[in-house]
């Protein structure tokens, strides 16, 4: 169930694109700068509310809050269906961006909070693979959507889109109201017994120190908001985790790379699919082993930065269409396995923080990261066509100050725990 909500909510924040094609830009006299600014306020709101939400998320019951906010979200797609300006779309933005705020660092609390650590990884490969396939097929479904629909009722095909993706995560959310779990200490009789309650509870006893209780008492606000933002690790993760998501912005731009490779337009969407579909393959892969060694993420984040930093490095200097098209599917991969593993690595590095520490810990790297998708917004302008030195040369470096970080992390860690 948290797999296709978070596909959904990934599609109903990136259809903005897709909308764009369809007419959207035209209808609403939308220029560059101006349909760049539409896709940089949702960060705004995205980013400021992660950590206070978060906040409410521990003191509430995540069956209720997340579909709430996924139901209410979805509605707020359905209204731009109907905007007619330029403002109203970006007032809609703003409120998309700080409702979608809490679901992502939501996720990634309530997944942590019933995995140990070494079935984590996993786990979040499987979550972040939501996002992979909405980029490999999303794409294709709003394609079938604004040309089937173009024209029904007198609404242009790009409204259709917000309407029908809306409308499914509408849906979705109040499905997800009766079959999402809440936390072990306070999750539904209705939904697993009290003898399942008392294992989930064990297992995590048994994996790490911090396993809450109902009844516990809790951290203030303001205390537990000082505790992570005085934790050396969590700011070694905001560094590391922000190059991850600063390097794949790259993935808004794969059309456009393809294309500037030689592709013709429509042979250059489909030509993102194997990209995608390689991305998926590693990112499970990874997931996987990362379980099995999970003493050695650190390095093996190190390693596919690594591999990303050396791809951006040769594609700054070969250009035969061949070679750049399979640095780049080799690039794709290493970033979007390197996103779900730092996310799992993140989660088990604080789960010995008291429950609300680690809950703000986890939405300010998430929240940080997606900081950094607004300047790698605009790393590949039309005017660096085709080499783009300029994005692989920036990005180059982001991997490099990935992989010290996550070195340094799994060297700190390491002696931390011989001490």
């Amino acid at each position: 169930m948290m797999w296709l909500m978070y596909l959904l909510s990934y599609m109903d924040r990136t259809n903005i694109g897709n909308a764009k094609i369809a007419g959207m830009d035209k209808d609403l006299n939308l220029d560059s700068n101006k349909y760049s600014i539409v896709l940089v306020v949702f960060f705004v709101g995205y980013v400021v509310f992660e950590v206070p939400s978060n906040m409410i998320l521990t003191r509430t019951r995540p069956s209720r809050y997340l579909p709430g906010i996924m139901f209410v979200w979805g509605g707020v797609t359905i209204a731009m269906a109907f905007t007619r300006t330029y403002e109203h779309m970006i007032g809609f933005r703003i409120l998309m961006g700080v409702l979608e705020s809490g679901f992502a660092p939501g996720v990634l609390l309530l997944l942590s909070s019933w995995y140990k650590s070494e079935e984590q990884s996993k786990r979040f490969a499987v979550y972040i693979s939501a996002a992979i396939l909405s980029g490999a097929f999303g794409g294709l479904l709003a394609g079938s959507i604004t040309s089937g629909l173009d024209g029904a009722h007198g609404k242009a095909g790009w409204r259709w889109l917000f309407v029908v993706e809306g409308a499914a995560t509408m849906g979705v959310a109040v499905i997800a109201y009766f079959v999402l779990p809440d936390f072990p200490s306070n999750t539904s009789r209705l939904k697993f017994s009290q003898a399942e309650i008392d294992l989930a509870i064990q297992r995590l006893q048994h994996n790490r120190p911090q396993v809450h209780t109902e009844d516990e008492a809790k951290l203030g606000h303001w205390k537990a908001f000082k505790l992570s933002m005085t934790n050396w690790r969590t700011w070694l993760f905001v560094v590391g985790y922000m190059a991850i998501v600063g390097s794949s912005t790259l993935s808004y731009f794969y059309p456009t790379l393809v294309k500037g490779l030689g592709y013709e337009s429509t042979t250059a969407q489909y030509m993102t699919i194997p990209i995608f579909g390689v991305a998926f393959v590693v990112t499970a892969l990874t997931g996987y082993f990362a379980d099995k060694k999970s003493q050695w993420r650190g390095v093996i984040l190190c390693a596919w930065m690594s591999i990303a930093m050396l791809c951006a490095i040769i594609i700054c200097v070969v250009y035969n269409f061949k070679a750049r098209y399979a640095l780049l599917v080799i690039m794709a991969a290493a970033l979007w396995a390197s996103n779900g593993l730092s996310l799992s690595y993140a989660s088990t590095t604080f789960g010995s923080m008291p429950n609300e520490t680690r809950a703000i810990s986890l939405a300010f790297v998430n929240a940080m990261g997606n900081l950094a998708q607004i300047y790698g917004a605009y790393l590949f302008p039309a005017s660096e066509k085709p080499k783009y030195l300029k994005g692989f040369g920036v990005i180059s470096g982001l991997c490099f100050t990935g992989a010290v970080s996550y070195v340094l992390l799994h060297v700190f860690l390491k002696g931390k725990k011989r001490a």
